[in-house]
């Protein structure tokens, strides 16, 4: 069987970007968790399904071949927009967070699902967008998955000192002499074209959970920023094949069964972590109380 499903190149499209994503993801929900905007995906996610449409009627105005290969860079476009805006909003005061990203969810939705049918779609095309689908990984995908894991690896990784301490203490970095309005826009950028990537493998819906989970069990294990950091992409790329490597057997959704999985993780080391702990405590008493009686 597992040759079977590595010999087939769906497979071994979906796999790649599965990777990608699971690399990639975390990096920026480590940002987005420090910084208190674990809801910015979801938002960002949402506007993408925008963006999806607004590629589907691009494509149906140019009479495109092949209209789903507009959908991503629809997205992505529409994603950055997004995310810049709610960026504007929530630093000139004009909007409170919670609000834009309000802003983002409804209209999100309802601009996804009026341009779609304009285009000459049905919600039913939005489905694989909103949930995800190994079926519908191209291999145009692959190579733009590939170009935007490089920027958002250069971010990410590359800026992680003045990124830190931005989501460490801002008036902090505006005073270090750091461009605080420019590395904000570039991680709300960074999470726009994650989300984006992300939308074929886990769904628009629960991409946000595959940013967030794998960064709160990190959390659990490992107190160092850059340590948690690494440990959730490993956790991204480990749930993601294993969630692909169950749909492959099962009909099952991938981005449900990811997040699903990642989610049972995270409950298994939240209900290890202090069982570990009390275990370790224990070990030291006893290892101590030898000393004091030798």
């Amino acid at each position: 069987m597992i040759i079977e499903m590595l010999s087939s190149p769906l497979m071994q499209r979906a796999f790649i970007v599965a990777i990608l994503v699971g690399i990639t993801a975390p990096i920026i929900g480590t940002y987005l968790v420090q910084r208190r905007l674990t809801l910015l995906g979801d938002g960002i996610g949402h506007i993408a399904l925008t963006g999806v449409a607004l590629g589907w009627l691009a494509a149906s105005a140019t009479q495109a071949a092949n209209v789903e290969n507009w959908a991503i860079p629809g997205a992505v476009v529409a994603s950055v927009l997004g995310a810049l805006g709610i960026e504007w909003m929530r630093s000139s005061g004009h909007t409170a967070g919670d609000v834009a990203l309000a802003i983002l969810f409804y209209g999100g939705i309802a601009g996804g699902v009026l341009l779609i049918g304009i285009a000459g779609g049905t919600t039913a095309n939005l489905n694989a967008y909103l949930f995800g689908s190994i079926s519908t990984v191209r291999e145009s995908d692959v190579y733009l998955t590939i170009g935007l894991t490089v920027f958002i690896l250069a971010v990410g990784l590359g800026l992680r000192a003045p990124l830190f301490v931005l989501c460490l203490d801002e008036e902090n970095a505006r005073a270090s002499g750091l461009n605080v309005p420019l590395l904000s826009a570039l991680i709300s950028v960074t999470a726009a074209l994650t989300v984006s990537i992300s939308m074929r493998v886990v769904g628009a819906l629960m991409v946000s959970a595959l940013m967030i989970v794998p960064v709160a069990i990190a959390q659990l294990i490992s107190r160092s920023f850059r340590t948690t950091m690494h440990l959730a992409m490993g956790i991204g790329v480990v749930v993601s094949l294993a969630g692909l490597t169950t749909t492959y057997v099962q009909p099952w959704s991938p981005g449900a069964t990811i997040v699903l999985i990642t989610i049972a993780l995270y409950i298994i080391v939240s209900i290890a972590r202090p069982i570990v702990y009390a275990l370790r405590s224990q070990r030291h008493t006893t290892v101590r109380t030898g000393e004091k009686v030798g």
